[in-house]
């Protein structure tokens, strides 16, 4: 029997298969071996994920950063969250023995950052003095809150920008600040006695 007849053989006894994959504009197909067939559309151009992302990194002693997931009333009270600082993306304020607070920041490399920290800082300090946890949070807990969180790790608790972002990827490690936090965070750190002129 030739090498061709033998894998002809083998090919017999294979195991029927079938393959879905998903385009990035969100189509969905089947493939076999006969044939390919698109089985559903979603409207997104993205891989949706649809796990919930509801366990907040604890970054220090009370500050907790996270997505807005962690916002449910069961999240907060297992870690003892009393402060919520929502970032671009606004918590439903319906827990009485919740304090929170909204700030307006856009997710783009223009935002000017230290407006959003002038802001932000005060009410994660009120927390501390309180002895009280704080989360931090945005949508996905990846860039504006990571930014806010390492801003706040460099002007209150005098980290540079490396360790600050290194604490806070270690406790998070999706954290992914758009480029011009990045940017901003690093001038933060060489600057910070100029940030509350």
């Amino acid at each position: 029997m030739s090498l061709l007849e033998s894998l002809q053989a083998k090919k017999i006894n294979l195991k029927r298969t079938e393959t879905f994959v998903t385009c990035v504009d969100g189509r969905k197909f089947k493939e076999t071996k006969d044939s390919t067939t698109e089985v559903l559309r979603t409207p997104y151009g993205f891989v949706v994920d649809m796990k919930p992302d509801d366990i907040p990194a604890k970054i220090t002693g009370n500050l907790y950063l996270g997505s807005q997931d962690c916002c449910e009333e069961k999240i907060l009270k297992k870690y003892n969250i009393t402060y919520v600082l929502s970032i671009g993306i606004e918590a439903p304020m319906i827990y009485s023995y919740i304090i929170y607070k909204f700030v307006q920041c856009l997710d783009l490399p223009e935002t000017n950052l230290r407006d959003s920290l002038r802001e932000c800082i005060p009410f994660i300090e009120r927390a501390k003095i309180q002895s009280s946890n704080v989360l931090v949070h945005c949508n996905a807990g990846v860039s504006r809150s990571a930014s806010i969180v390492i801003g706040y790790l460099i002007l209150v608790e005098d980290y540079s920008y490396v360790d600050a972002y290194n604490i806070v990827k270690n406790a998070r490690n999706c954290i992914k600040p758009n480029t011009g936090f990045e940017k901003q965070l690093q001038c933060l750190s060489s600057s910070k006695c100029n940030f509350f002129m």
